[in-house]
């Protein structure tokens, strides 16, 4: 069955409306999703880890009496990692090592300032204390995300990890046991969906509270994610995945699709998008497709993906093609193209961006460096991907020796009754002997 990707031409008056539309998605705001979730959230909150395993044991169709089977040992994560495969662990350890050795570098120290009369200022910046991480377990399993929620984490300072994954039938992936291992995380269940998020943000007799919860999930676990955000803090909701791909049309055809199907494959509400002035080679990535997609062990879901939510979007030159993208604010960002450092400078809005025509996407999925939780639906222009400095907060410090507090308080006085706020303005004023 041939399949035909969606076209659009940047030229076109309607152009902006035509992109708005392919780009919608059935978002967070759908009613039966919202209230099964509030359901689950006030459930867990008032009856704990009752609810917790009614929940899992209902979507996950388990037969768990107690909760306490829900934990898995920190000897059973061992064993995963010590059963691995040697080419597993062997690139699951080179992987880990790549990507804190990135985190390494976005550490944020404290630091201060002293005046010339001795008064000081800085900012001091410390870990959170217990992060709860999501590890996404539906359609496919994730070790990586282990990898790229947990190491910046550690990495941070963060003092107590708690891992969440669903395991539908009860089954368990080898490896994603043995990434929560590597890591030593600390205390890891098996519950998923919104019942996992509600566990975390409220705590149970079992399962810790946490201060912040990150990693990605579907759209119960993002919808959840948001509706307990200020209770914890949260990394971001995220959409379905995205990949554009900027190519100046000398990229071997071949790349570009599977470049493409590297993102429909996650689920069938990805979006892949090529942007490209060369109409021939739009074509050429198109007779691609359709050739390399039967030998797709996830071509069903692909073939949706790309039918529903596939765009190829001709543009009149390059720098259009990156108007474009800074419109879409995408995920990911290849740019396929002869001399990527031309364009680097354009691309405003990108949760990351690959470099020339050898740097798959998939590349940055597990070993690049950068943790690959990146914002999504466009929230591009205006968050990033996770890193270490999502783990740490930064706190002021301000160390006021007498004399500078009487200068302030003059200024601070006034602007105090400016604001009708009388003891704002004593508060400072007390602290000079002189005030009248």
């Amino acid at each position: 069955m041939t399949l035909l990707i969606k076209r659009l031409h940047s030229s076109d008056v309607n152009f902006r409306a035509q992109l708005r539309a392919a780009l919608a998605w059935e978002n967070l705001s759908h009613t039966n999703v919202a209230s099964r979730v509030q359901e689950i959230l006030a459930d867990v909150k008032k009856r704990g880890d009752e609810a917790v395993l009614h929940w899992t044991n209902t979507f996950d169709k388990l037969g768990i009496d107690n909760i306490a089977a829900l934990k898995i040992a920190p000897e059973r994560l061992q064993q995963s990692l010590r059963s691995l495969p040697v080419d597993q662990a062997t690139a699951l350890r080179k992987a880990a090592d790549r990507i804190r050795l990135f985190h390494e570098r976005q550490k944020q120290s404290s630091w201060h300032y002293t005046e010339a009369d001795g008064s000081s200022y800085g900012q001091q910046v410390t870990s959170i204390e217990r992060v709860g991480i999501y590890v996404p377990g539906g359609k496919a399993s994730y070790p990586s995300t282990v990898l790229m929620d947990a190491i910046p984490a550690r990495v941070a300072g963060v003092k107590e990890i708690i891992a969440t994954l669903p395991t539908p039938g009860g089954v368990v992936n080898e490896l994603v046991l043995a990434a929560l291992a590597l890591v030593e995380v600390d205390q890891v269940f098996t519950i998923g969906g919104a019942q996992a998020i509600a566990a975390l943000a409220y705590g149970t007799a079992t399962i810790p509270q946490v201060d912040k919860i990150v990693g990605p999930g579907n759209i119960y676990v993002a919808t959840a994610k948001r509706a307990v955000f200020g209770v914890v803090g949260i990394d971001m909701v995220a959409g379905p995945s995205e990949i554009l791909v900027i190519c100046d049309g000398k990229t071997n055809p071949d790349w570009i699709a599977m470049d493409l199907f590297s993102q429909a494959e996650h689920d069938e509400d990805a979006q892949s998008i090529l942007v490209c002035p060369d109409v021939a080679y739009i074509d050429q990535v198109q007779a691609s497709i359709n050739r390399l997609l039967p030998s797709m062990e996830r071509q069903d879901i692909i073939r949706i993906s790309l039918q529903n939510r596939g765009l190829m979007i001709v543009v009149n030159d390059l720098v259009a093609a990156t108007d474009v993208c800074n419109l879409i604010a995408p995920e990911h960002v290849e740019l396929s193209v002869a001399n990527p450092e031309v364009l680097l400078p354009l691309i405003k809005h990108a949760g990351a961006i690959f470099m020339g025509s050898h740097t798959s996407e998939a590349l940055g999925d597990y070993c690049a460096g950068p943790s690959h939780v990146l914002p999504t639906s466009g929230t591009a222009r205006f968050s990033s991907g996770l890193g270490v400095y999502d783990f740490q907060k930064r706190s002021s410090v301000i160390h006021c020796v007498p004399a500078t507090a009487k200068a302030l308080a003059q200024v601070s006085s006034v602007l105090a009754r400016a604001e009708g706020l009388t003891a704002h303005a004593r508060s400072a004023e007390l602290r000079d002997p002189d005030w009248k």
